[in-house]
Protein backbone atom coordinates (compact mmCIF):
# COMPACT_ATOMS: atom_id res chain seq x y z
CA UNK A 1 0.00 0.00 0.00
CA UNK A 2 2.72 2.68 0.87
CA UNK A 3 4.95 1.51 -2.29
CA UNK A 4 1.60 2.05 -4.04
CA UNK A 5 0.69 5.74 -2.44
CA UNK A 6 4.03 6.68 -3.51
CA UNK A 7 3.61 5.82 -7.08
CA UNK A 8 0.54 7.67 -7.13
CA UNK A 9 2.19 10.91 -5.55
CA UNK A 10 4.95 10.90 -7.68
CA UNK A 11 2.46 10.62 -10.75
CA UNK A 12 0.21 13.62 -9.33
CA UNK A 13 3.33 15.74 -9.07
CA UNK A 14 3.71 15.26 -12.92
CA UNK A 15 0.59 15.72 -13.76
CA UNK A 16 0.21 18.60 -11.51
CA UNK A 17 3.68 19.91 -13.27
CA UNK A 18 2.84 19.53 -16.59
CA UNK A 19 -0.87 21.63 -15.69
CA UNK A 20 1.45 24.58 -14.20
CA UNK A 21 3.20 24.28 -17.56
CA UNK A 22 0.12 24.63 -19.56
CA UNK A 23 -1.50 27.32 -17.77
CA UNK A 24 1.99 29.19 -17.75
CA UNK A 25 2.39 29.07 -21.62
CA UNK A 26 -1.60 29.95 -21.79
CA UNK A 27 -1.05 32.89 -19.72
CA UNK A 28 1.88 33.95 -21.30
CA UNK A 29 0.27 36.14 -24.63
CA UNK A 30 -2.17 37.66 -21.92
CA UNK A 31 0.75 38.87 -19.38
CA UNK A 32 2.56 40.32 -23.12
CA UNK A 33 -0.91 41.70 -23.88
CA UNK A 34 -1.03 43.38 -20.60
CA UNK A 35 2.84 44.73 -20.51
CA UNK A 36 2.56 45.97 -24.09
CA UNK A 37 -0.71 48.18 -23.24
CA UNK A 38 1.00 49.64 -20.15
CA UNK A 39 4.18 50.29 -22.24
CA UNK A 40 1.86 51.66 -24.80
CA UNK A 41 -0.09 54.18 -21.88
CA UNK A 42 3.01 55.10 -20.34
CA UNK A 43 4.71 56.29 -23.99
CA UNK A 44 1.78 58.09 -24.72
CA UNK A 45 2.09 60.31 -21.30
CA UNK A 46 5.97 60.61 -22.04
CA UNK A 47 5.12 61.54 -25.79
CA UNK A 48 2.93 64.30 -24.52
CA UNK A 49 5.32 65.50 -21.60
CA UNK A 50 7.88 65.67 -23.67
CA UNK A 51 6.32 67.64 -26.31
CA UNK A 52 5.09 69.99 -23.63
CA UNK A 53 8.86 70.54 -22.44
CA UNK A 54 10.35 71.19 -25.57
CA UNK A 55 7.78 73.71 -26.94
CA UNK A 56 7.01 75.52 -24.24
CA UNK A 57 8.49 79.32 -24.05
CA UNK A 58 6.71 79.98 -20.42
CA UNK A 59 10.24 80.12 -18.09
CA UNK A 60 7.88 79.84 -15.12
CA UNK A 61 6.50 76.70 -16.56
CA UNK A 62 10.01 74.96 -17.26
CA UNK A 63 11.10 73.66 -13.99
CA UNK A 64 7.58 72.09 -13.57
CA UNK A 65 7.61 70.78 -16.64
CA UNK A 66 11.31 69.24 -16.56
CA UNK A 67 10.27 67.79 -13.97
CA UNK A 68 7.12 66.10 -15.05
CA UNK A 69 8.77 64.85 -18.20
CA UNK A 70 11.47 62.78 -16.16
CA UNK A 71 9.01 61.35 -14.19
CA UNK A 72 7.10 59.60 -16.94
CA UNK A 73 10.04 59.13 -18.48
CA UNK A 74 11.18 56.63 -15.54
CA UNK A 75 7.78 55.70 -15.59
CA UNK A 76 8.01 54.09 -19.49
CA UNK A 77 12.15 52.63 -18.40
CA UNK A 78 10.17 50.56 -15.64
CA UNK A 79 7.16 49.00 -17.82
CA UNK A 80 9.50 47.83 -20.54
CA UNK A 81 11.61 46.69 -17.48
CA UNK A 82 9.15 44.76 -16.96
CA UNK A 83 8.04 43.49 -20.12
CA UNK A 84 11.57 41.54 -19.84
CA UNK A 85 11.26 40.20 -17.01
CA UNK A 86 7.80 39.09 -16.70
CA UNK A 87 6.94 38.55 -20.60
CA UNK A 88 10.53 37.46 -22.60
CA UNK A 89 12.04 35.89 -19.48
CA UNK A 90 9.09 33.56 -18.93
CA UNK A 91 9.21 32.88 -22.61
CA UNK A 92 12.34 31.73 -23.10
CA UNK A 93 12.31 29.81 -20.09
CA UNK A 94 9.21 27.65 -21.50
CA UNK A 95 10.94 27.48 -24.66
CA UNK A 96 8.41 29.76 -26.80
CA UNK A 97 10.65 32.65 -27.29
CA UNK A 98 11.15 34.14 -30.77
CA UNK A 99 15.27 34.40 -31.58
CA UNK A 100 14.79 38.22 -31.08
CA UNK A 101 12.85 37.62 -27.80
CA UNK A 102 16.07 35.56 -26.92
CA UNK A 103 18.83 37.84 -28.31
CA UNK A 104 16.86 40.35 -26.11
CA UNK A 105 17.34 38.58 -23.06
CA UNK A 106 20.71 37.56 -23.64
CA UNK A 107 21.69 41.19 -24.16
CA UNK A 108 19.50 42.44 -21.00
CA UNK A 109 22.08 39.96 -18.66
CA UNK A 110 25.05 41.57 -20.58
CA UNK A 111 23.90 45.15 -19.54
CA UNK A 112 22.87 44.27 -15.92
CA UNK A 113 26.28 42.27 -15.58
CA UNK A 114 28.16 45.56 -15.69
CA UNK A 115 26.03 46.91 -12.57
CA UNK A 116 28.93 45.26 -10.53
CA UNK A 117 31.66 46.59 -11.99
CA UNK A 118 30.86 49.59 -14.02
CA UNK A 119 28.11 50.78 -12.32
CA UNK A 120 28.11 54.71 -13.99
CA UNK A 121 28.30 52.66 -17.90
CA UNK A 122 25.33 50.36 -16.56
CA UNK A 123 23.22 53.31 -16.11
CA UNK A 124 23.74 54.27 -19.87
CA UNK A 125 23.22 51.09 -20.41
CA UNK A 126 20.39 50.02 -19.23
CA UNK A 127 18.86 53.40 -20.67
CA UNK A 128 20.10 52.43 -24.04
CA UNK A 129 18.59 48.23 -24.06
CA UNK A 130 15.42 49.49 -23.36
CA UNK A 131 14.85 52.02 -25.47
CA UNK A 132 16.15 50.11 -28.38
CA UNK A 133 14.36 47.22 -27.28
CA UNK A 134 10.99 49.26 -27.83
CA UNK A 135 12.28 51.54 -30.50
CA UNK A 136 12.80 47.83 -32.29
CA UNK A 137 9.23 46.76 -31.41
CA UNK A 138 7.35 49.72 -33.05
CA UNK A 139 9.55 49.36 -36.34
CA UNK A 140 8.93 45.67 -36.44
CA UNK A 141 5.47 46.41 -36.02
CA UNK A 142 5.62 48.98 -38.93
CA UNK A 143 3.84 51.63 -36.19
CA UNK A 144 5.27 54.62 -38.66
CA UNK A 145 3.06 57.13 -36.99
CA UNK A 146 4.29 56.47 -33.67
CA UNK A 147 7.71 56.45 -35.29
CA UNK A 148 7.17 59.71 -36.65
CA UNK A 149 6.60 60.89 -33.05
CA UNK A 150 8.50 59.24 -31.18
CA UNK A 151 12.11 59.75 -33.24
CA UNK A 152 12.29 63.45 -32.11
CA UNK A 153 12.59 62.04 -28.15
CA UNK A 154 14.54 59.14 -29.35
CA UNK A 155 16.95 61.18 -30.76
CA UNK A 156 17.50 63.60 -27.92
CA UNK A 157 17.81 60.83 -25.22
CA UNK A 158 20.10 58.60 -26.97
CA UNK A 159 22.77 61.77 -27.67
CA UNK A 160 22.81 62.29 -23.67
CA UNK A 161 23.30 58.45 -23.67
CA UNK A 162 26.14 58.25 -25.85
CA UNK A 163 27.95 61.08 -24.67
CA UNK A 164 27.25 59.56 -21.08
CA UNK A 165 28.75 56.42 -22.32
CA UNK A 166 31.48 57.82 -23.95
CA UNK A 167 32.54 60.19 -21.27
CA UNK A 168 32.35 57.08 -18.76
CA UNK A 169 35.28 55.77 -20.82
CA UNK A 170 37.39 59.22 -20.86
CA UNK A 171 37.19 59.42 -17.46
CA UNK A 172 38.19 55.42 -17.35
CA UNK A 173 41.47 56.21 -19.42
CA UNK A 174 42.21 58.85 -17.36
CA UNK A 175 42.37 56.49 -14.14
CA UNK A 176 44.87 54.29 -16.07
CA UNK A 177 47.76 56.40 -16.92
CA UNK A 178 49.78 54.34 -15.16
CA UNK A 179 48.06 50.85 -16.00
CA UNK A 180 49.75 49.30 -19.13
CA UNK A 181 49.01 49.32 -22.85
CA UNK A 182 46.36 46.48 -23.08
CA UNK A 183 44.21 47.51 -20.23
CA UNK A 184 43.69 51.02 -22.02
CA UNK A 185 43.42 49.29 -25.74
CA UNK A 186 40.60 47.59 -24.71
CA UNK A 187 38.84 51.25 -23.62
CA UNK A 188 39.86 52.56 -26.94
CA UNK A 189 38.04 49.55 -28.68
CA UNK A 190 34.55 50.72 -26.70
CA UNK A 191 35.30 53.80 -28.21
CA UNK A 192 35.30 52.80 -31.28
CA UNK A 193 32.17 50.06 -31.15
CA UNK A 194 30.38 53.12 -28.91
CA UNK A 195 31.01 55.41 -31.85
CA UNK A 196 30.17 52.80 -34.54
CA UNK A 197 27.10 52.16 -32.63
CA UNK A 198 26.06 55.81 -32.82
CA UNK A 199 26.88 56.66 -36.08
CA UNK A 200 25.50 53.29 -38.04
CA UNK A 201 22.17 53.82 -35.89
CA UNK A 202 21.37 57.00 -34.00
CA UNK A 203 22.96 59.52 -37.17
CA UNK A 204 20.70 58.64 -40.10
CA UNK A 205 17.48 59.21 -37.94
CA UNK A 206 19.37 62.40 -37.06
CA UNK A 207 20.04 63.18 -40.82
CA UNK A 208 16.66 62.65 -41.66
CA UNK A 209 14.62 64.65 -38.84
CA UNK A 210 17.12 67.53 -39.39
CA UNK A 211 18.24 67.75 -42.76
CA UNK A 212 21.65 66.14 -44.41
CA UNK A 213 22.78 70.25 -44.60
CA UNK A 214 23.38 70.43 -40.87
CA UNK A 215 26.02 67.93 -41.50
CA UNK A 216 27.94 68.68 -44.38
CA UNK A 217 30.95 68.94 -42.45
CA UNK A 218 31.19 65.17 -41.75
CA UNK A 219 29.07 63.71 -44.91
CA UNK A 220 32.14 63.14 -47.19
CA UNK A 221 33.52 61.14 -44.04
CA UNK A 222 30.04 59.20 -43.60
CA UNK A 223 29.46 58.50 -46.98
CA UNK A 224 33.11 56.81 -47.13
CA UNK A 225 32.22 55.10 -43.56
CA UNK A 226 29.22 53.30 -45.14
CA UNK A 227 31.06 51.85 -47.72
CA UNK A 228 32.16 49.52 -44.90
CA UNK A 229 28.81 48.35 -43.44
CA UNK A 230 28.31 45.15 -46.47
CA UNK A 231 30.82 42.16 -46.10
CA UNK A 232 33.02 41.34 -44.44
CA UNK A 233 36.18 43.19 -43.65
CA UNK A 234 40.04 42.70 -43.66
CA UNK A 235 42.54 43.99 -40.59
CA UNK A 236 43.33 46.96 -42.55
CA UNK A 237 39.24 47.84 -43.91
CA UNK A 238 38.51 47.93 -39.81
CA UNK A 239 41.45 50.27 -39.75
CA UNK A 240 40.39 52.55 -41.94
CA UNK A 241 36.54 52.61 -41.12
CA UNK A 242 37.70 53.46 -37.37
CA UNK A 243 39.63 56.51 -38.91
CA UNK A 244 36.43 57.84 -40.28
CA UNK A 245 34.52 57.14 -37.13
CA UNK A 246 37.43 59.39 -35.68
CA UNK A 247 36.95 61.99 -37.42
CA UNK A 248 33.26 62.46 -37.43
CA UNK A 249 33.80 62.20 -33.67
CA UNK A 250 36.03 65.05 -33.71
CA UNK A 251 32.48 67.19 -34.76
CA UNK A 252 30.06 65.44 -33.10
CA UNK A 253 31.84 64.48 -29.70
CA UNK A 254 34.23 67.35 -28.99
CA UNK A 255 33.65 66.99 -25.10
CA UNK A 256 32.58 64.01 -25.05
CA UNK A 257 36.09 62.43 -26.69
CA UNK A 258 38.38 65.12 -25.86
CA UNK A 259 41.76 65.62 -27.43
CA UNK A 260 43.75 63.69 -25.36
CA UNK A 261 41.45 60.62 -25.66
CA UNK A 262 41.24 60.86 -29.43
CA UNK A 263 44.91 61.19 -30.30
CA UNK A 264 45.21 57.79 -27.90
CA UNK A 265 42.54 56.27 -30.17
CA UNK A 266 44.90 57.78 -33.41
CA UNK A 267 47.67 56.35 -31.75
CA UNK A 268 46.58 52.49 -31.34
CA UNK A 269 45.49 53.03 -34.97
CA UNK A 270 48.73 53.81 -36.10
CA UNK A 271 50.38 50.95 -33.96
CA UNK A 272 48.05 48.27 -35.46
CA UNK A 273 48.45 49.40 -39.03
CA UNK A 274 52.32 49.65 -38.35
CA UNK A 275 52.20 46.16 -37.64
CA UNK A 276 49.89 45.20 -40.50
CA UNK A 277 52.99 46.51 -42.70
CA UNK A 278 55.51 44.64 -40.94
CA UNK A 279 53.70 41.21 -40.98
CA UNK A 280 52.04 41.84 -44.20
CA UNK A 281 53.68 38.78 -46.53
CA UNK A 282 52.55 39.95 -49.55
CA UNK A 283 53.78 43.08 -51.57
CA UNK A 284 50.50 44.79 -52.49
CA UNK A 285 49.08 44.23 -49.42
CA UNK A 286 51.82 45.77 -48.01
CA UNK A 287 51.90 49.06 -49.96
CA UNK A 288 47.80 49.30 -49.34
CA UNK A 289 48.56 49.14 -45.77
CA UNK A 290 51.45 51.96 -46.03
CA UNK A 291 48.74 54.28 -47.48
CA UNK A 292 46.15 53.43 -45.24
CA UNK A 293 49.12 54.78 -42.74
CA UNK A 294 50.08 58.12 -44.71
CA UNK A 295 45.97 58.59 -44.67
CA UNK A 296 46.14 57.95 -41.08
CA UNK A 297 48.93 60.68 -39.88
CA UNK A 298 48.05 63.14 -42.26
CA UNK A 299 44.24 62.73 -40.26
CA UNK A 300 45.98 62.33 -36.80
CA UNK A 301 48.16 65.81 -37.67
CA UNK A 302 45.00 67.95 -39.10
CA UNK A 303 42.52 67.08 -36.34
CA UNK A 304 44.34 66.36 -33.49
CA UNK A 305 47.87 67.66 -33.04
CA UNK A 306 47.54 71.22 -34.88
CA UNK A 307 44.34 71.47 -32.59
CA UNK A 308 46.47 70.71 -29.96
CA UNK A 309 47.34 73.76 -27.09
CA UNK A 310 49.14 71.89 -24.23
CA UNK A 311 52.17 69.58 -24.35
CA UNK A 312 53.64 68.21 -21.44
CA UNK A 313 57.45 68.78 -23.33
CA UNK A 314 58.03 72.91 -24.61
CA UNK A 315 60.50 70.99 -26.80
CA UNK A 316 58.17 69.00 -28.80
CA UNK A 317 55.93 72.05 -29.10
CA UNK A 318 58.67 73.80 -30.94
CA UNK A 319 59.44 70.84 -32.83
CA UNK A 320 55.52 70.20 -33.80
CA UNK A 321 55.54 74.07 -35.13
CA UNK A 322 58.71 73.19 -37.53
CA UNK A 323 56.46 69.97 -38.90
CA UNK A 324 53.57 71.96 -39.40
CA UNK A 325 55.27 74.95 -41.02
CA UNK A 326 56.94 72.35 -43.41
CA UNK A 327 53.39 70.64 -44.07
CA UNK A 328 51.51 73.75 -44.89
CA UNK A 329 54.50 74.78 -47.38
CA UNK A 330 53.90 71.26 -49.26
CA UNK A 331 51.53 71.81 -53.10
CA UNK A 332 49.63 68.24 -51.73
CA UNK A 333 47.86 68.38 -54.68
CA UNK A 334 51.07 67.53 -56.97
CA UNK A 335 52.86 64.02 -57.21
CA UNK A 336 56.01 65.83 -55.82
CA UNK A 337 54.25 67.54 -53.10
CA UNK A 338 52.70 64.15 -52.31
CA UNK A 339 56.48 62.39 -52.53
CA UNK A 340 57.22 65.03 -49.54
CA UNK A 341 54.14 64.53 -47.49
CA UNK A 342 55.14 61.10 -47.30
CA UNK A 343 58.47 62.02 -46.75
CA UNK A 344 58.09 64.34 -43.93
CA UNK A 345 55.61 61.93 -42.24
CA UNK A 346 58.03 59.09 -42.32
CA UNK A 347 61.04 61.37 -40.85
CA UNK A 348 58.67 62.73 -37.98
CA UNK A 349 57.95 58.81 -36.89
CA UNK A 350 61.31 57.78 -37.02
CA UNK A 351 62.36 60.37 -34.32
CA UNK A 352 59.49 59.29 -32.32
CA UNK A 353 59.68 55.98 -32.68
CA UNK A 354 62.46 53.94 -29.90
CA UNK A 355 65.70 52.42 -31.90
CA UNK A 356 64.92 48.82 -30.34
CA UNK A 357 64.17 45.22 -31.15
CA UNK A 358 60.19 45.74 -31.01
CA UNK A 359 60.68 48.67 -33.65
CA UNK A 360 63.52 47.09 -35.66
CA UNK A 361 61.27 46.12 -38.43
CA UNK A 362 58.98 49.09 -39.24
CA UNK A 363 62.05 51.30 -38.76
CA UNK A 364 64.16 49.13 -41.64
CA UNK A 365 60.63 50.08 -43.68
CA UNK A 366 60.50 53.92 -43.57
CA UNK A 367 64.65 54.22 -44.26
CA UNK A 368 63.84 51.80 -47.10
CA UNK A 369 60.65 54.06 -48.34
CA UNK A 370 63.22 57.42 -47.58
CA UNK A 371 65.86 55.52 -50.05
CA UNK A 372 63.40 55.22 -52.00
CA UNK A 373 62.55 58.63 -52.74
CA UNK A 374 66.69 59.50 -52.53
CA UNK A 375 65.59 61.57 -49.30
CA UNK A 376 68.47 59.26 -47.76
CA UNK A 377 71.77 57.57 -49.27
CA UNK A 378 72.75 54.16 -47.98
CA UNK A 379 75.90 52.74 -47.59
CA UNK A 380 77.71 49.44 -46.94
CA UNK A 381 78.97 49.13 -43.30
CA UNK A 382 82.34 47.51 -43.27
CA UNK A 383 82.14 46.80 -39.48
CA UNK A 384 79.16 44.57 -39.60
CA UNK A 385 76.24 42.72 -41.51
CA UNK A 386 74.22 44.72 -43.53
CA UNK A 387 73.71 48.29 -44.46
CA UNK A 388 74.10 51.93 -43.20
CA UNK A 389 71.55 54.85 -43.54
CA UNK A 390 72.67 58.20 -43.70
CA UNK A 391 70.91 61.87 -44.05
CA UNK A 392 71.49 62.91 -47.71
Amino acid sequence: MEERGLRVAKNDKAFFSKISTTISRLLIPTKIGINGMLITIKRNSLLKNYEAYTNNTDKAKEEALQRKYEDTFILYLESIDKYVMDSIYKKVKNRTATTFEEDALSRYYIVTHLKETQYAEYKHRKQKYLLDLDYISLKNDDKQKVIARYNPFYISKMDGIFKGILKNYSIQLADKISENMIDKDSIYDSIFDTLEDYISNILPIKMELEGKEKYKDIYQEYDKFTAFLSGKLDAREQIEKRMYLLAMSRKLFTHSVPLAVAEGCYEKLIRETRHLIISSKVEKKKEVAYETLINLIEDYNVRVLSTKIYWEKPEEKELYKVFWDKYNSIDKESDEGKKQKEILFIKAELRHLDNNLQNKHIIKFYKDKLFEYNAIRRLKNSYSKGKKYIKV
